[in-house]
């Protein structure tokens, strides 16, 4: 029995968010458009020097739950946070969405609740500096079976990789989701995640049904500048491959199916959040029996929605926005 159409396991992250120029973050020491991971005295450093700014519960695969609940499917987050005011505020704001947050907040822990402080310039890049506290400690104990067996659909976050218990984790849910009757899934995260755990997410691919990453982190994983032979080992080796390509063509292959989907360029305000909501519009497709072409075309409509102003979640009714489109 399916109790949740979509469940989520990853970092459960308070997204700080500031504007600034390229002179700021010169000064700032801030590699642009790029997402790093800082230690607490440097994101204490780089919240002290933001100014006008706003905060929002994050982390790449809760936005894509939060999506996926603001889009009418039944949906749970599991992740780790702590006692403490962020942590609290997470939670809250997960089930203010529609989302159940699984974990209480915990207490046994020296680490706070994890926070990603963006500097968003104004060509509309996003730097990231993260800092993950507590949400790195994820293991098996935060993965109840009654959670991620009962799944429709399981989504996974590379960036939990970084630990050994993460994965075992991971690899725990996966398998109680698909021996429930659900299908499994990661997304990829970025290139250097990749390059630090290669062979373990090659052995994961095997084990799951969808893998959702741009062009950059299937290059990486593969080894390989040509991605067209990227994209037909994966075929190979996994389900449902998905690519994106920043502004160009989507790419979905499963067995010997290959669909290419057009993106319509849009100017962006914000590119926050882009890969997690084009995640949305995808699983939705896939979670409501949708053909590839029109699950991919539902990802590209969700993630022009939210590159449009600034924050990783949608502000329009994305439903409005397929329905205008006539794909539902």
């Amino acid at each position: 029995m399916t109790k949740y159409q979509a469940v989520g396991i990853g970092n459960a992250v308070v997204d700080v968010i500031s504007q600034c120029d390229d002179a700021f973050l010169a000064r700032m020491g801030i590699d642009k458009g790029v997402m790093q991971l800082i230690e607490t005295e440097r994101a204490e450093f780089l919240y002290e020097n933001m100014t006008g700014r706003w905060q929002a519960p994050g982390g790449s695969v809760a936005n894509t739950i939060a999506g996926l609940g603001a889009l009418g499917l039944s949906t749970g987050f599991i992740g780790r946070v702590s006692d403490d005011d962020l942590g609290h505020y997470y939670a809250a704001a997960m089930a203010e969405v529609g989302t159940d947050f699984v974990n209480a907040p915990r207490s046994d822990g020296a680490l706070p609740t994890s926070r990603s402080m963006i500097f968003v310039s104004p060509d509309g890049e996003r730097s990231m500096n993260t800092y993950l506290g507590i949400s790195t400690e994820l293991d098996e104990g935060d993965v109840p079976e009654a959670v991620a067996g009962q799944a429709g659909l399981l989504f996974l976050e590379g960036y939990l990789f970084d630990k050994p218990k993460g994965k075992a984790a991971f690899q725990a849910a996966a398998r109680a989701a698909r021996a429930g009757g659900g299908k499994a899934g990661i997304t990829l995260s970025d290139p250097f995640c990749v390059e630090r755990h290669r062979a373990d997410f090659r052995g994961l691919l095997r084990e799951l049904d969808y893998v959702i990453g741009n062009e950059h982190e299937w290059c990486a994983l593969y080894e390989t500048e040509d991605l067209g032979a990227a994209l037909e080992q994966a075929a190979q080796e996994s389900g449902l491959i998905v690519c994106t390509r920043s502004g160009h063509d989507v790419v979905l292959v499963e067995g010997e199916e290959t669909v290419t989907v057009p993106v319509h360029a849009v100017t962006p305000v914000d590119t926050t959040g882009a890969g997690d909501q084009f995640a949305t519009g995808l699983l939705y497709g896939l979670a409501t029996g949708q053909p590839l072409a029109v699950a991919g075309r539902m990802g590209c409509i969700a993630a022009a929605e939210v590159i449009g102003h600034y924050g990783a979640r949608p502000e329009a009714d994305v439903r409005a926005l397929f329905a205008a489109e006539g794909l539902i």
